[in-house]
């Protein structure tokens, strides 16, 4: 809608993770050094958690695509399953024959054979979850008895979960004390700072076709900031709301006015606004 106005020739600020729109903040790289260094060192169990909309689905991608041609990957991008569910959709990843398993013992076996031959050749066999904090007590634990398989001198799995900050208060948990005692590397993937966010909105003007001109204002960036708290996703939606909010007023950039139609257009950002303006929090 907007596209051609301000000269741009794609949609800048989509929601949907797209890795031609990555911006590799300072806590991204740190995240994605972490994961790296940990996989390099064989440990079998790495936890990475962050707010709703900091990138963790884009930082697993990212992952995925810096092992492809080191290791053997598998993804479960959404584990809301009961065990044996988790056991046949990580065996499908790994192609291994599932079908004849009637318990829990006899898919690890399986999934266990097939670790045993994809290791062959060397490579490391990783496997992400993402959303991991939907998992059930009971999947956790399935997960545990995974990370139990190794031979006498490496692991067979590598395991990587991507999780809300909830995931960090379901380990916590007394009950889940064994899986949390296995967690060798976490981080915790920050927001942007204030700086960040202007870094961040122009590189995504830039990758989304702007020549150069000055689309926000400087006081509009420090707006965008202060009502998303950093999260990339809110940034994402009270941008491209601003942007509709210029193009509408016939405007050739986004200024203050702007951003502040967009956040009251935008519930989670309302309220953090409402906070600061009447609480100084």
């Amino acid at each position: 809608m907007y596209r051609e106005h301000f000269g741009l020739t794609a949609k800048p600020f989509g929601l949907t993770p797209d890795a031609d729109f990555l911006f590799a903040h300072a806590g991204y790289r740190e995240a994605l050094n972490v994961l790296l260094i940990a996989l390099d060192s064989g440990e079998g169990f790495i936890k990475i958690t962050g707010e709703v909309g900091t990138g963790k689905t884009l930082l697993c991608r990212r992952l995925l695509d810096e092992l492809a041609e080191t290791a053997i990957t598998a993804y479960v991008p959404n584990p809301l399953l009961e065990p044996m569910e988790f056991y046949a959709a990580v065996a499908e990843e790994l192609g291994a024959g599932f079908a004849a398993a009637t318990d829990s013992h006899e898919a690890l076996k399986r999934i266990a054979q097939r670790l045993i031959e994809l290791g062959g050749d060397g490579r490391p066999v990783v496997l992400c979850i993402d959303e991991a904090q939907v998992m059930s007590d009971r999947t956790l634990e399935a997960l545990r008895l995974l990370s139990n398989l190794e031979t006498q001198k490496r692991k067979l799995l590598h395991i990587v979960l991507f999780g809300q900050p909830e995931l960090d208060q379901r380990l916590a948990g007394y009950g889940l004390r064994q899986l949390r005692q296995r967690i060798v590397f976490s981080y915790r993937l920050p927001a942007l700072g204030r700086q960040e966010v202007g870094a961040y909105v122009r590189h995504r003007l830039q990758a989304a076709g702007c020549k150069g001109n000055r689309i926000f204002s400087s006081r509009a960036l420090k707006r965008l900031w202060t009502a998303s708290r950093g999260i990339p996703r809110l940034v994402n939606i009270l941008a491209n709301k601003a942007m509709m909010a210029s193009f509408g007023q016939g405007d050739s950039m986004v200024r203050t006015r702007h951003v502040r139609l967009a956040i009251a257009d935008t519930e989670d950002a309302r309220r953090s606004w409402l906070c600061r303006l009447r609480l100084g929090c």
